[in-house]
């Protein structure tokens, strides 16, 4: 889209904001490249964004460009932008102010009304990757003993006042505030209005039996549950099995976006934070460090092939052929690692399940060993004119696909069993093997038949 396309989808959103069929999405997106193309323009939009959307927006930004829309606005217009958000989104507003401007951040927090520093102080206490760091206290939930009457009025009074939206259900609790069950809108309104919640359940209780998370859950788990049970919603509780709060699909679509991204990114060898900056500097600076690693790696590999240098000599082909093995096995220790890392991200493999997975992906690497062995042999054999050629190339192409799969599996199940993310380094350590391995195999079985 150009300058012009981008404006026109700018000013069609403010004709009437608030029922625009135009996402926060969309506009975020011409904002950025407005960021990008004409900093006067950009910033004449955010003016013109009113406070109660300009939230929603921001935060569907980049970080570096999220930067640009807290330093751009006066304290008052961010105090009434956290207010708009819901408790979840306030707080990572805020959290992005304070790394920016602390002081400010912590301006904009006092002069927030009581109820909404307490949400955000309580949001704040938790670690990241816990479920509580996610949620949003604002949620729709009744007391057993009410009537489904009480209940609709007090709904109605939470949206006439702007305090709650995306309702899916109704949480009902019992005494000090422990949740009880789980009532979906649409089977509410096939309840009989005038009687409480307690007279209509009783015989019903595991139809609204709810699927809920502890606050200290790490998100992950969390984010595997609404996968599981395809779920748009899930109740939050503390120790005490209290209801404190609900997680919603689109903060767990985020999270898995956000974590998929960093596997990208990590199995590059790239920082995700600072590929986000616009500071080149310091991405060049966490590349090089992958770099430098890599090329200690490769220093590792052109050593084996000095071992062997006299037998290149003297058999020329070996240097053609020597790239071949190294590639195949690199490419083949590549698809076993992504799938082994992917799975382990989704939750589809479980540690327990490690010898299963490495028994599975060296069978399939050796598979397709065997195959391409006797593709390459046949090849080098017309090539070259030489059987002991073909064979040698063959079972060198069969024990480095081999150690590509066991170690394409292996690297990232021992990492994760360490606690560290399986894709940081696993790319490294695995082009090593595969290149000492294929090398090794070729150079140490030609010396063996082919050198007199």
């Amino acid at each position: 889209m150009s300058d012009i396309a981008h404006k026109n989808l700018l000013e069609e959103f403010l004709q009437d904001p608030e029922h625009s069929t135009i996402s926060h999405f969309e506009v975020a997106k011409a904002l950025k490249f407005l960021a990008n193309t004409q900093t006067e323009l950009f910033e004449e939009y955010l003016e013109k964004i009113p406070n109660e959307f300009l939230g929603d927006i921001a935060l569907e930004l980049p970080e570096k460009y999220l930067k640009k829309v807290i330093t751009n606005l006066e304290d008052d217009d961010l105090k009434e932008i956290v207010e708009e958000l819901d408790s979840d989104d306030a707080t990572d507003l805020l959290q992005d102010i304070c790394e920016i401007d602390k002081q400010k951040a912590e301006t904009i927090l006092s002069s927030l009304d009581e109820d909404d520093q307490e949400d955000i102080k309580k949001l704040r206490k938790y670690d990241e990757n816990q479920a509580g760091a996610h949620m949003q206290t604002e949620l729709f939930e009744a007391n057993i003993e009410q009537s489904v009457t009480q209940a609709i009025a007090n709904l109605k009074k939470l949206k006439e006042e702007d305090e709650l939206d995306n309702v899916h259900q109704v949480y009902i609790t019992g005494t000090f505030n422990k949740l009880m069950f789980s009532i979906p809108l649409e089977e509410l309104i096939l309840f009989d209005f005038q009687k409480t919640f307690k007279e209509q359940i009783q015989t019903r209780k595991d139809d609204f039996k709810p699927i809920f998370v502890r606050d200290t859950d790490d998100i992950d788990e969390v984010a595997q549950l609404f996968k599981e049970y395809d779920l748009s919603v899930m109740a939050v509780v503390n120790e005490q099995n209290e209801l404190i709060g609900r997680i919603t699909s689109d903060d767990i679509y985020d999270i898995l976006e956000e974590s998929a991204t960093e596997q990208i990114y990590n199995l590059a060898g790239v920082d995700d934070e600072a590929e986000e900056e616009e500071d080149i500097v310091e991405a060049g600076k966490k590349r090089g460090l992958w770099l430098f690693v890599n090329l200690i790696t490769a220093i590792l590999a052109s050593i084996v092939i000095q071992m062997f240098d006299s037998t290149i000599s003297s058999y020329v082909a070996l240097a053609v052929l020597m790239p071949i093995v190294a590639s195949m096995g690199g490419n083949a220790g590549t698809q076993t690692l992504t799938v082994t890392v992917r799975k382990l991200a989704l939750g589809d493999i479980e540690l327990s399940q490690a010898k299963e997975t490495i028994k599975k992906e060296v069978l399939l690497s050796l598979g397709n060993g065997l195959v391409f062995a006797l593709v390459i042999g046949v090849i080098a054999y017309l090539w070259f004119g030489d059987s002991k050629l073909g064979f040698v190339i063959s079972a060198s192409m069969v024990i480095n696909l081999f150690f590509a799969g066991f170690f394409g599996a292996f690297i990232p199940l021992v990492l994760k069993r360490l606690n560290i993310d399986p894709a940081v380094g696993s790319t490294v350590i695995l082009t090593t093997v595969t290149d000492v391995v294929g090398f090794f195999s070729f150079l140490g079985l030609a010396k063996i038949f082919l050198v007199k």
